[in-house]
């Protein structure tokens, strides 16, 4: 059986829950998206669709700790680094 060769890991690494909860979040609503653009019944895409906006709203919460506990949500420019 060959090994499969190992996944490449993000350069960063979330220390905190809220950091990793704000990742799974974002994850979970973009994978809602998916399914819900994917279905072919409007009522299941509907209910993704509320799913997936709960998903970002949970994702808000999480970086609004982020923000408060000091640490930026990752994507979101530090001091000192020009914005885009």
């Amino acid at each position: 059986m060959p090994l499969s060769a190992p996944r490449p890991r993000p350069s960063h690494r979330r220390v905190t829950l809220d950091s990793q909860l704000l990742t799974y979040w974002e994850r979970e609503a973009s994978r809602l998206d998916a399914l819900a653009a994917a279905t072919p019944w409007g009522w299941i895409a509907r209910g993704y669709a509320r799913k997936a906006e709960r998903a970002r709203m949970m994702a808000a919460r999480s970086a609004d700790r982020e923000t408060a506990r000091g640490q930026p949500p990752q994507g979101a420019p530090e001091d000192g680094e020009p914005a885009a």
